[in-house]
């Protein structure tokens, strides 16, 4: 059962159980109200899920940031429902979480033993949503990926393109660093981690790392359009809520588990190009 189906992971999860024959079930947001736990209790009663991936995220950060008690709501409360129900009818809970449990002040790739230290209320709603996996179920799989870019119009790859459009030069902050993620490699990892019955908390990004603005310029060249992309810093937009501005996280410890290579991120990026100039 998938929580958040409307969401690019949650897309790209339901297109490979599509495609591979896997029985699920994506129940609609306004079906399956995530802050909703006797609707929660129900749908799993009525399915019978094996395992819940959960999707469901309020991720807008400046958003987080003016309405906390929506972001916690959807980020904590809403998990705690699940691992209520997971923990009562014996499923097992794969929840996603994210590189801004942390401060961005570490020299270095963050790694699971690294203590996290969120700076804004979208990143501790986060972090307190992890904390309540971890603490009350045995079995489960913690997954922190950052930067996601798949289909829709959820993901900066997609703003980028929209902005584009309307100016010939694009500025873009030079200072934020993480790891841009593509959904299928996501998808394609967790598949993996199942099968290999792995638990715990795990850091799921692609490989290298790359400021905003190498991102944006990246993107702009192999799309092949003529804007010119220039780094700048973020207190450039005045934007208030507080970002941490280093947060790559390695993936060595579930490459390891997996003896697998997870591809860089700009081949992530090449996959959602083609794609993105077939929509």
């Amino acid at each position: 059962m998938i929580t958040g189906a409307s969401g690019q992971l949650a897309k790209e999860f339901q297109a490979y159980f599509t495609d591979n024959n896997i029985k699920f079930s994506a129940p609609a947001e306004e079906e399956l109200d995530v802050t909703d736990a006797g609707k929660i209790e129900a749908a799993i009663g009525q399915l019978k899920p094996d395992i819940i991936l959960n999707c469901a995220a309020f991720n807008d950060v400046d958003k987080a940031e003016d309405e906390p008690d929506k972001a916690f709501r959807v980020n904590t409360e809403a998990v705690k429902n699940l691992v209520s129900m997971c923990k009562k009818y014996n499923v097992f809970l794969v929840h996603y979480s994210s590189d801004y449990v942390f401060d961005g002040k570490k020299e270095g790739f963050y790694t699971e033993k690294d203590t996290p230290n969120p700076l804004n209320k979208y990143g501790e709603s986060k972090l307190r949503g992890e904390e309540e996996v971890i603490r009350h179920l045995s079995n489960y799989l913690v997954i922190r990926s950052s930067w996601v870019i798949g289909g829709g119009k959820q993901n900066f790859l997609y703003k980028v393109s929209e902005w584009a459009k309307e100016k010939p030069v694009l500025r873009i902050s030079a200072d934020e660093v993480s790891v841009p993620t593509y959904t299928e490699d996501i998808v394609d990892v967790t598949m993996l981690a199942l099968e290999k019955k792995l638990f715990g908390l795990y850091h799921l990004v692609n490989s290298g790392y790359c400021s905003r603005y190498e991102l944006a310029k990246y993107f702009v060249q192999k799309m092949g359009l003529p804007n010119l992309v220039l780094p700048v810093p973020i207190n450039t937009f005045g934007i208030k809520t507080p970002r941490p501005l280093f947060s790559a996280m390695s993936n060595e410890k579930i490459s390891k588990q997996l003896n697998i290579s997870i591809p860089k991120w700009e081949y992530g990026v090449d996959r959602f190009v083609k794609g993105f100039k077939k929509t």
